[in-house]
């Protein structure tokens, strides 16, 4: 459906989109006028131990000094009491009315606190921060009081950072706007086609569901000329998605929409609102057997939901709310890139198409990987788009050893491996494609060469794992020529990067020998925040706090998308998260099983490496809170469900085609009135359907 169809549309229904629009515009214009903006101060202060304590060991009878031998329990301890109920009371009679939070400092390990406070009137929430700074060393006494503690051995407060200056909070009252006037906007958008499909229906005569355009006119008159007349499909939109997506930093997004507010996200919901656009007029119809992917997202769908309302349910803070919020975005921009792939794309030969359009650009990621590394620098800190602010303050360029680790266009080097790790068994299925076999060598084997040659240079565990991974799925269902060039090239390829980048092997076995010992250091503090998840997993063990609201800046951070799952969405969501996994895994074994074709075969194989790689490398890092590798997972598991649909529809029709110069000879003529001799009419040709791949005997193939 073109952008000038969609117009008509909007126009013929503007009985019902003005009226919904104006009303939404009107809504936001009195948000604006009556919600009051907020402003923010916070303190900051730290716990020291007594004199006494600090100068002989370990308590002497203060069990609060020693609990778990660490003032971090202590610090937790006064953040649990000044958050209780009771407190809060204490704090409304000293004049604290406004809504205060008491968390650790973000990016730090010791017994630090912030205290906020958020109000309307910039006195008032100033004052009652120093009122709740001191509130805070007030409670600390009075717990030890409890105690009998000696006055010695007491643990004191004291401050750090000074209440600061109130500042205005115009972001959380720009939000509310923009979500009642988009909100509105989408609703008319949807109930204007939600008509249009009612009216065809009454008509009865007009386009049904499912069915083209009435012959006529040529189609290129139907459709006409210009970018407006241009008739879009699937491809073309997510082409859009995926140039957004590898171009723009990731961490870039709208102000209004935090961190999932990436450019490429909102394209995304557009396309969304594209594809329900289109199916609507009946000009689409989802595929057959490709409801895989999509019912495995019903599935993370129903977790998140439920995990939304149990944070609804239970006392959380404005930030944690926000934090839902952008959680339920994201999942909608995961179901448009998975119906987009699965039940958009018509054509086999326009799949492909996506899949090469989605190496292509992750070689040029990975290239510019290449810069950041050998220049020591970061090249998406040079990018600045107006309008678009970074959602993830403080990022550097981040050292291992003597090595800068790159992260080219993404947020964090580990989002660089892991996306270009369930991406190399694309790269390789489309080098060894004989479809593809008249292109240079270059073109063939560039991709394959420079994102695997990237994944390395990131110093990371998870790179490395996922490289073995992929090595370790694909290599064995090859032939032994294949097999054992493969090895000797691989072999090769280390020893080119041992010589011409000296010390960076060695940094990789020692990574991994750390490792194994148990004394790695950042291992270490991963692993050691596991049991910290557990006093949250055990107080919402079913739906867990809330999609997106357990942050760093609130908690800390897991390093470990199942532990994460595990917090934000309890039981339900880890289940939901496997299913997703195991999913990928089978559109890749179901493919391999019903090919007709080698390539096929080798296809069905790439998508169970890189959904194995991406269910395994998500336990060493918080896989899916990074837009650009969740996207390319999400694309991905889409994609593989399309293939389904479209080997198993092939596999219906009958036999696969002789590859080309390898045709059967005719049989011997028979003997005229012999038992086999062909009658006077022959038999038909079994028509291959019409989506059906471009097999090695049809090189016209158009690459993009």
């Amino acid at each position: 459906m073109s952008l000038s169809e969609i117009h008509a549309v909007l126009r013929r229904r503007w009985y019902l989109v003005l009226p919904v629009a104006v009303l939404s515009l009107l809504a936001g214009l009195y948000l604006d006028r009556t919600v009051p903006v907020s402003y923010q101060s916070q303190s900051s202060v730290t716990l020291l131990d007594s004199t006494a304590v600090a100068k002989l060991a370990p308590s002497y009878g203060n069990p609060i000094s020693n609990a778990g031998g660490s003032l971090v329990v202590t610090a937790d301890v006064l953040i649990r009491t000044l958050s209780s109920s009771d407190s809060a009371l204490d704090l409304v009679s000293l004049g604290v009315t406004d809504r205060y939070t008491v968390g650790f400092a973000a990016n730090t390990s010791g017994p630090l606190l912030t205290l906020t406070v958020t109000g309307t009137s910039r006195p008032n929430v100033l004052h009652e921060t120093n009122v709740l700074t001191d509130f805070a060393g007030q409670q600390l006494k009075a717990l030890q009081a409890a105690a009998s503690v000696p006055s010695a051995y007491l643990v004191v407060t004291a401050p750090v950072v000074l209440p600061q200056t109130p500042v205005s909070q115009t972001k959380s009252k720009f939000q509310d706007v923009a979500a009642v006037v988009i909100g509105g906007l989408t609703s008319a958008f949807l109930l204007a086609f939600g008509a249009e499909a009612v009216a065809g229906a009454r008509r009865g005569g007009g386009r049904r569901r499912g069915k083209a355009p009435k012959a006529g006119r040529p189609k290129a008159a139907r459709e006409g000329r210009g970018l407006l007349r241009r008739r879009l499909d699937s491809t073309t939109v997510l082409t859009g998605y995926l140039v957004l997506a590898f171009f723009i930093p990731s961490d870039l997004a709208l102000p209004a929409l935090g961190g999932v507010g990436t450019p490429a996200n909102v394209f995304a919901l557009l396309g969304l609102l594209w594809y329900l656009a289109t199916w609507l007029c009946g000009r689409i119809v989802p595929a057959r057997g490709t409801r895989s992917a999509r019912l495995a997202m019903c599935v993370l769908s129903a977790a998140v939901l439920l995990a939304y309302l149990a944070d609804a349910t239970r006392d959380s803070s404005h930030e944690e709310v926000l934090g839902a919020d952008r959680g339920l975005i994201g999942l909608l921009v995961w179901v448009s890139l998975v119906v987009l792939t699965s039940a958009g794309i018509q054509e086999r030969s326009r799949l492909d198409v996506l899949m090469r359009r989605l190496v292509v650009l992750g070689t040029v990621v990975a290239a510019l990987g290449y810069y950041d590394f050998f220049t020591a620098s970061n090249i998406a800190d040079s990018i600045n788009i107006p309008g678009l602010h970074a959602s993830v303050t403080g990022i550097t360029a981040m050292d291992r050893g003597s090595f800068t680790r790159p992260r080219s266009t993404t947020a964090q080097p580990l989002e660089f491996g892991g996306m270009l790790a369930i991406l190399v068994p694309f790269a390789i299925h489309q080098a060894l494609d004989p479809v593809r076999r008249h292109a240079s060598l270059f073109r063939r084997w560039g991709p394959v060469v420079i994102m695997a040659g990237a994944l390395p240079l990131t110093v990371s565990r998870t790179s490395i794992i996922g490289a073995l991974l992929v090595a370790l799925v694909m290599l064995p269902r090859w032939r032994p020529q294949r097999r054992w060039t493969a090895i000797g090239l691989l072999i090769a390829g280390v020893g080119v990067l041992k010589v011409m980048i000296p010390g960076l092997i060695g940094t990789i076995v020692t990574l991994f020998s750390t490792f194994l010992s148990n004394s790695d250091s950042s291992t270490q503090a991963r692993t050691v925040k596991y049991a910290e998840i557990a006093p949250y997993l055990a107080e919402r063990p079913l739906f867990g706090r809330g999609f997106g609201t357990f942050t760093p800046d609130l908690y800390f951070f897991t390093d470990n998308q199942y532990m994460l799952t595990l917090a934000e969405m309890g039981a339900l969501g880890l289940l939901a998260l496997l299913t997703l996994f195991v999913t990928g895994i089978h559109h890749g074994g179901a493919i391999r099983r019903l090919a007709r074709t080698e390539s096929d075969r080798e296809l069905g194989q790439a998508f169970f490496a890189s959904a194995l790689v991406g269910m395994v490398i998500s336990a060493t890092f918080d896989a899916l809170s990074f837009p650009m590798f969740a996207g390319m997972f999400f694309l991905t598991l889409g994609a593989g469900g399309s293939y389904l649909g479209f080997v198993r529809r092939e596999a219906a029709a009958g036999p696969a085609p002789a590859p080309a110069g390898l045709e059967s000879p005719p049989p011997p003529a028979a003997e005229p009135g012999s038992p086999g001799a062909p009658g006077p009419r022959t038999a038909p040709t079994p028509r291959v359907p019409a989506q059906a791949h471009t097999t090695a005997a049809e090189p016209q193939l158009v690459e993009s």
